[in-house]
């Protein structure tokens, strides 16, 4: 996982985990338990909700955008680093919000 995403989960800030829709995503479901990882860590979360959008804009304009990035960014920012880290053809499989609470090691 990129590190500044992986940041702001493990210090709360990121509640949401946007995801596409491979094969191992549309299977989670709540209560699911998830390890990120990092260059230098790891940390565990468990789904709490997971929603189910057709693009990227659908979800932005659904949730909760100050849990999906860091403070400030706007809606275009949000909208332009989902498409920078999902190109179009990965967005066409669906979108996920997956909603996170802390888990302890």
């Amino acid at each position: 996982m990129r590190r500044p995403y992986f940041d702001l989960i493990a210090t709360g800030a990121k509640t949401i985990e946007v995801r596409v829709g491979y094969a191992k995503i549309c299977k989670v479901a709540v209560g699911d338990s998830l390890r990120f990882t990092s260059s230098d860590g790891s940390l565990f979360t468990r789904i709490t909700a997971v929603k189910e959008y057709k693009s990227f804009d659908e979800m932005l304009d659904a949730e909760d955008n100050t849990g999906i990035g860091e403070a400030g960014m706007t809606r275009d920012q949000l909208l332009a680093a989902c498409r920078d880290i999902y190109p179009p053809e990965k967005e066409a499989l669906g979108v996920f919000a997956l909603h996170l609470a802390p888990l302890p090691e």
